[in-house]
C-alpha cells in the first residue's frame, strides 16, 4: 500500500496556507527558518539526519529560547536504513536525589502542587546528553561542526520572529523576577519585539564549551559547576552536582498501533504518546471518511475518544522504571473496544476524570529531518512552560526547565514525586511506517494538544485524503478536560471543546446540542511533517502555518 499523496482541498474550508515542499535528497522542517536553514546546510555538507536535527535544535535554543534549550529535555524516534529498525531515545531528566513529598510538606504543609516556577520545579536537563547519545549512534560530521550555526546566531544576533515575539512578551513579567533572567533575555527591561535584533553572548560561550568539550562539560565540567553554584544561591533548591553527574538517558523501544494499514509509532511513558494510539484505536472502528471532515459526527467522535484516552493518561502515565504502567493493555484493540462501550453518538460524556490544568500549557519545539540515505529523525525538545522555571543559571544564557512541577504530591499516584524519578512528560515525537519502512515523520507541539494533534493530522491525511500540508492546516479541535464550566459539579463536568476558526458553525451548534460546552481561542499546537514517497524517490515537507516555521529540501 502506497502512502496517500493527498490532492484534495479541505472540505468547506479555505485553501492550504502554502504549497507542499518537494525535494529528492534531503528535507528538514522546523518552527523557524533559521533552524531549517542550519539543518539544510548540515545535510548538504554530508551530515546525517541526526547531525542536522541537533544543529537545528541548537539554533532553536537561540531564536526560540522560551520554548526549548539546553535547560530542557528531549525525546526522539530515529530510523536508519542500515539497521532497518526504529529506535527511541528518552532524554528526560530525573528529580533530585534529596527531594521528597515529605520535605516539600515541611516547607509548606498546605502545598497541593509543586510551584510552576522556581527551583522546586527543576529536574535534571536531559537535552545535551540526548544530543550526545544521538550523535554517537547516528552522527557523521564532527561534533564541534554541528554547533557553529547556533554559535554565530547567538554571537551576532538575529531579528526576532513575529510569533516568538508574542511568546517573549507573555513571559516578560516572570523574567523580571531575577537579575539573571533579566540580563539574559530582556533588553532594557523589556522583551524584544518582532524584528528587533537579539543577542545572547552567554549562550554562545556555553555552546562553545559544549562543542569543544562535549556533553560531559554540562554534567561534570565548568557548565555543571555554574549550574550548581546558582542552585546553591536559591532558596529551597534540591539540585546538586551529583544529580547532574549521575544523569543517564534511556534507549527505548517505540510502541505502536496499526491504523487502517499504517503502523503509528510513539514512545512509551513517561511521555503521553500512547494517548494518540489510544485515540486512534477508539476511532478506527468508525467510518470516519463517510462522516466527513468537520462534521458533527466526526467532531463528537474525536472529542469523546480523547476524553476516554486522557482519563487513562491522568491515572496511569508515569516513569515506567518506577511505576507499574499497564502499557500493552492500554494500547490494545481489545481495551479500546471495551472503553468504546461508554461512547454515545448522541450525548457528550460527563464525569470523565478531569485533566490537570497545568498540562494545557507547554512551549515546545518539534522538528523532523530526512537525509539522502533516508535516515529519519523525529525530535521534540522543550522547557515545558515559556522559559521553563523562569530561572537562568548564572551567566550560562539558558533557562532551566520546570518539568518537575508535573509530579503529583499524592503518594498513591503513579506519577508521585520521588527521588531520582522522571516526571510525566507532554512532549512526544512520532513516526508512521509501512512494510517496515518509514513513510511519515511528524509531530505536533503544544502541551496536551500534542496527542490530539497527532490523531487529527493522521485522520486528515489517511481518512480525508488531505496532503500533508492541508492535514496540518485544517482547523483543529482541542478538548480541555480541566476547563470546567462555572457552577458545574465535577461529576457532570464534560470539559470544554475549543474549536478553531474554520470548524463549521453548524457543527458547533450540533455539538452543543449533544451536551458539549464549546469555546473558541486557545493554542492549537505546531506541526511539522515529512512524507517519504519511496516509489517516486521524493520527499514532501510541510510546516505549521500557526508558527514561524519552514520546510526546506534540496
Amino acid at each position: 500500500m502506497n502512502p496517500p499523496i493527498g490532492t484534495y482541498d479541505r472540505p468547506g474550508n479555505k485553501k492550504q496556507s502554502r504549497s507542499v515542499t518537494y525535494a529528492t535528497n534531503g528535507m528538514a522542517a522546523t518552527s523557524d527558518l533559521r533552524a531549517t536553514q542550519a539543518a539544510l546546510k548540515i545535510l548538504q555538507a554530508g551530515g546525517s539526519a541526526v547531525d542536522a536535527a541537533i544543529a537545528a535544535n541548537a539554533v532553536l535554543g537561540v531564536v526560540e529560547p522560551m520554548s526549548c534549550g539546553i535547560g530542557g529535555d528531549l525525546f526522539s524516534i530515529c530510523w536508519s536504513p542500515k539497521d532497518r529498525k526504529l529506535t527511541g531515545l528518552n532524554a528526560s531528566g530525573r528529580s533530585p536525589r534529596t527531594i521528597s513529598i515529605a520535605k516539600l510538606k515541611d516547607l509548606d504543609p498546605e502545598m497541593e502542587y509543586i510551584p510552576t516556577f522556581g527551583p522546586l520545579a527543576w529536574s535534571v536537563p536531559g537535552c545535551v546528553s540526548g544530543w550526545h547519545d544521538l550523535h554517537q549512534r547516528y552522527g557523521k560530521l564532527p561534533w564541534k561542526d554541528i554547533f557553529q550555526p547556533a554559535i554565530r546566531l547567538a554571537d551576532e544576533g538575529f531579528p526576532v520572529a513575529p510569533v516568538i515575539a508574542g511568546y517573549w512578551k507573555a513571559a516578560e513579567s516572570r523574567l523580571k523576577e531575577t537579575p539573571e533572567a533579566t540580563n539574559t533575555f530582556l533588553v532594557n527591561g523589556k522583551a524584544p519585539q518582532a524584528g528587533d535584533i537579539f543577542r545572547n553572548p552567554n549562550l554562545a560561550a556555553t555552546y562553545r564549551r559544549i562543542a569543544e568539550f562535549g556533553s560531559k562539560d554540562f554534567y561534570e565540567g565548568k557548565i555543571a559547576k555554574e549550574i550548581v553554584r546558582y542552585s546553591d544561591t536559591q532558596d529551597n533548591s534540591f539540585l546538586r552536582s551529583e544529580d547532574l553527574k549521575i544523569h543517564r538517558n534511556e534507549w527505548v523501544e517505540p510502541v505502536g498501533t496499526n491504523y487502517r494499514g499504517y503502523d503509528v509509532w510513539e514512545l512509551p511513558p513517561n511521555g503521553q504518546g500512547i494517548a494518540a494510539l489510544q485515540i486512534l484505536n477508539l476511532i478506527e472502528p468508525h467510518d470516519v471518511k463517510s462522516m466527513g471532515w468537520g462534521s458533527p459526527e466526526w467532531s463528537h467522535l474525536f472529542i469523546e475518544s480523547k476524553k476516554l484516552a486522557f482519563a487513562d493518561r491522568a491515572k496511569f502515565y508515569a516513569d515506567m522504571n518506577m511505576a507499574d504502567v499497564p502499557l500493552e493493555p492500554l494500547i490494545s484493540k481489545e481495551y479500546a473496544a471495551e472503553r468504546a462501550k461508554l461512547f454515545d453518538p448522541d450525548k457528550a460524556l460527563v464525569g470523565v476524570p478531569a485533566g490537570d490544568p497545568k498540562l494545557v500549557n507547554g512551549d515546545t519545539i518539534y522538528l523532523c529531518v530526512v537525509d539522502k540515505d533516508r535516515n529519519c529523525c523525529s525530535l521534540i525538545q522543550s522547557n515545558y512552560w515559556g522559559f521553563g522555571s523562569a530561572r537562568v543559571a548564572g551567566n550560562l544564557g539558558f533557562a532551566i526547565q520546570n518539568r518537575g512541577s508535573l509530579f503529583s504530591l499524592d503518594p498513591e499516584h503513579l506519577n508521585c514525586l520521588e527521588p531520582k524519578k522522571r516526571p510525566f512528560h507532554t512532549i512526544i515525537p512520532a513516526m508512521v511506517t509501512q512494510d517496515d519502512k518509514p513513510i511519515f515523520v511528524f509531530g505536533v507541539m503544544g502541551g496536551d494538544m500534542q496527542p490530539q494533534g497527532h490523531a487529527q493530522v493522521l485522520v486528515n491525511w489517511i481518512d480525508f485524503g488531505m496532503n500533508i500540508q492541508m492535514a496540518g492546516d485544517a482547523a483543529r479541535i482541542r478538548h480541555d478536560g480541566s476547563a470546567k464550566p462555572t457552577g458545574v459539579p465535577e461529576e457532570e463536568n464534560g470539559g470544554t471543546a475549543l474549536l478553531e476558526s474554520g470548524i463549521p458553525e453548524a457543527t458547533v451548534k450540533a455539538l452543543q446540542a449533544k451536551g458539549h460546552t464549546t469555546s473558541t481561542g486557545g493554542s492549537f499546537g505546531g506541526y511539522q511533517g515529512i512524507l517519504i514517497d519511496w516509489e517516486r524517490g521524493i520527499l514532501q515537507g510541510a510546516t505549521e502555518a500557526r508558527k514561524d516555521g519552514a520546510a526546506l529540501g534540496y
